[in-house]
C-alpha cells in the first residue's frame, strides 16, 4: 500500500520501529521536493492551539511550510501573536516568535475566507463531559467550519484522540454534506508534553485514510515531519492505536500502584521489592508506583469503554487499573490522616508540592491532575488545615485556581507546614535537602512522598518527623531500626586484630 513521490534511501530500522513490511516509508523528503511533488499542498492550516495543535503548527513552519493557526479563545490568539505560548514547552516561545517574524506562521480566531490553505488539520480537545462520556462537540464543530470554507479537493486531517469511528461516522458525514471532494486522514498525535517539539521529528507516525488517495496524500505530508511513516489499513486502526498506546500505559502504571498497595498491607517496602526484581533481569521492567493523571491517560480509558459499547465489550483489565490509580489520592490522604492521628497532629497548614499533572519532563499542565482529587481529600480529612501549594513552572493564579496559597519557596512550603505532600516527580524535588528541611518544619510532622524521591536508608530527618511514600509506607520505620540494629552490632562484635 505504501505509496511514494519522492525517492527515499532506505535505512537500517532502529529500536521501536514498526514491523518490515512495504506500509512503513522511511527518510524525509525536502521541502523544494514537496513543492515539486504536492505543489498545492505548501499551506497548511491547524484548527485548535493547544499542546497538540500549536507544537504542530511551529514544527510545519520551521520545515518550511506556510501555517495558519486557529485558535477560538481571544486571549490566547493575543497571546500568542505576542510571541508568547499559554502553556510550557522548552523553546516554544523563541520558536514561535522565529515563525511569525519569518511570515510562515499566521494565527487568527476564525479562518480567513482567503484561507490558501489545502491541507486543514483537527487538534481540537475532546475532553471527558458528564458521566465521564466523551465530548464530540468540538470535532463537529471543527469539521462543519472546515466544511463550509475548504476547497474542493482539500486534506482534512484528524489528530486529536477520539473514539472508535468517529473519522467515518462524525467527521466525514459532515464533509460529504458540502458537496465537495475531500480527502480525509486519521493520523493520531503521540508525543509526551515537555518533549513534544524533539518527538514530533522522529517519532513513528500512524497514517490512515479514508481511501487509498487519503492514505497516500496524508503520508506525504508526514514524510516532511519524520522519517518513519506507518501506514495502516482503516480509520478505526489508526483510531485504536492511539487509545490502546495510551491505555496501555494506564494499565502498566497501575499494576505498580497495585503492588504498592499490596506491599503497604503487608508491611514490606514496595520499592525495595520493585527494585529487586528489576535488576539485570531482563523480563522485568516494573515502573515505580506514583500518581497517574493527565489529559490522555485519565481519559482514554473512558474512550476506549465507550467505543467497545456498540459491540457489548466491556474492557476490564482496562477499567480496573484506571480505577486502581484513580483511588490512589485518597487512599494516600486517609493514610496521612491516620498517621496525622496516632502522632497527635492536628495541622493548620498543609503544603502541597507540584500541582501540574506531572513533573518530568517538565510541564505547568493541569488538565487531569490528580492534585484536584489530592485537594478534596485532603480537605476532607483536616478540614480546619489552611492549604498552599507549590510549583516550579505553574503560574501563582492557576496555583489560587485550586483554592491554594502560592507560596515562593521550597523552605517557606516547609517551614510553615505540619504536613508537606511531594504530589508530582519534578527533577528539583529529586535534590531537595530533606534533612534540612524537616528540621524547619513544627514537629511532629509527616513528609508525604509519593514518588520515591528519597532513598529511606539514607533520610536524616528531625526527630518526630515521618516520612513516607507510595508503597513504602513502613519503610522508613523500618530503616530506623535496621540502623540502630547495626549500631548495637557494631558496638557489641569485637574488632577483629590484625597478626
Amino acid at each position: 500500500m505504501a505509496v511514494s513521490s519522492c525517492q527515499r534511501p532506505e535505512r537500517a530500522p532502529g529500536n521501536g520501529v514498526a514491523p518490515k513490511t512495504s506500509n512503513t516509508t522511511k527518510a524525509f523528503c525536502t521541502v523544494k521536493q514537496h513543492i515539486q511533488y504536492l505543489g498545492q499542498d505548501q499551506h497548511v492550516c491547524v484548527v485548535g492551539l493547544g499542546y497538540v495543535g500549536l507544537t504542530l503548527a511551529i514544527t510545519l513552519a520551521k520545515i518550511g511550510f506556510h501555517v495558519t493557526g486557529i485558535e477560538k479563545r481571544a486571549d490566547i490568539v493575543a497571546q500568542l501573536k505576542a510571541g508568547h505560548a499559554h502553556f510550557y514547552e522548552p523553546d516554544i516561545d523563541t520558536m514561535l516568535q522565529e515563525m511569525q517574524a519569518a511570515g510562515r506562521l499566521d494565527i487568527y480566531q476564525q479562518l480567513p475566507d482567503d484561507s490558501p490553505s489545502t491541507v486543514y488539520i483537527i487538534t481540537v480537545g475532546t475532553p471527558l463531559g458528564d458521566n465521564n462520556k466523551p465530548r464530540q462537540d468540538f470535532i463537529e464543530a471543527a469539521a462543519t467550519e472546515l466544511a463550509d470554507k475548504m476547497p474542493d479537493g482539500s486534506l482534512i486531517v484528524l489528530r486529536s484522540t477520539v473514539k472508535l469511528g468517529t473519522s467515518r461516522h462524525i467527521v466525514a458525514p459532515i464533509l460529504e454534506a458540502s458537496g465537495k471532494s475531500f480527502h480525509l486522514a486519521f493520523c493520531p498525535e503521540r508525543t509526551t508534553e515537555g518533549k513534544a517539539l524533539q518527538e514530533l521529528r522522529y517519532l513513528p507516525q500512524i497514517v490512515s485514510g479514508y481511501n487509498f488517495e487519503s492514505l497516500v496524500r496524508a503520508s506525504e505530508l508526514f514524510q516532511f515531519i519524520t522519517p518513519i511513516v506507518i501506514k495502516v489499513s482503516e480509520l478505526e486502526v489508526a483510531e485504536m492505536v492511539k487509545m490502546v498506546d495510551n491505555t496501555q500505559r494506564d494499565l502498566y502504571f497501575a499494576y505498580a500502584n497495585e503492588v504498592a498497595s499490596l506491599c503497604d498491607a503487608a508491611g514490606i517496602p514496595a520499592g525495595e521489592v520493585i527494585n529487586a526484581g528489576n535488576f539485570h533481569y531482563p523480563r522485568n521492567n516494573m515502573p515505580s508506583p506514583g500518581l497517574v493523571g493527565g489529559p490522555c491517560l485519565s481519559k482514554d480509558s473512558y474512550l476506549l469503554m465507550e467505543s467497545m459499547a456498540p459491540f457489548n465489550v466491556y474492557p476490564k483489565i482496562t477499567m480496573a487499573a484506571r480505577h486502581i490509580n484513580e483511588e490512589q489520592p485518597a487512599v494516600c490522604a486517609r493514610f496521612i490522616k491516620n498517621r496525622a492521628d496516632e502522632m497527635g497532629i492536628d495541622p493548620t497548614t498543609i503544603s502541597i508540592l507540584g500541582l501540574a499533572f506531572k513533573g518530568a519532563p517538565e510541564t505547568d499542565d493541569l488538565r487531569g491532575t490528580t492534585a484536584t482529587f489530592l485537594i478534596d481529600e485532603l480537605r476532607l480529612c483536616f478540614p480546619n488545615a489552611a492549604l498552599q501549594g507549590y510549583d516550579a513552572v505553574v503560574s501563582a493564579a492557576d496555583i489560587e485556581a485550586f483554592g491554594l496559597k502560592p507560596v515562593q519557596t521550597i523552605e517557606q512550603a516547609f517551614n510553615s507546614s505540619r504536613i508537606v505532600v511531594i504530589h508530582n516527580n519534578h527533577q528539583s524535588f529529586r535534590s531537595l535537602p530533606l534533612g534540612y528541611l524537616s528540621r524547619q518544619m513544627q514537629t511532629p510532622s509527616i513528609i508525604y512522598d509519593f514518588w520515591n524521591l528519597f532513598d529511606h536508608e539514607k533520610l536524616d530527618l528531625a526527630d518526630h518527623v515521618l516520612y513516607a511514600s507510595l508503597g513504602n509506607h513502613c519503610a522508613t520505620e523500618q530503616a530506623k531500626r535496621m540502623r540502630e540494629a547495626m549500631a548495637v552490632h557494631q558496638a557489641t562484635t569485637p574488632t577483629r586484630q590484625s597478626a
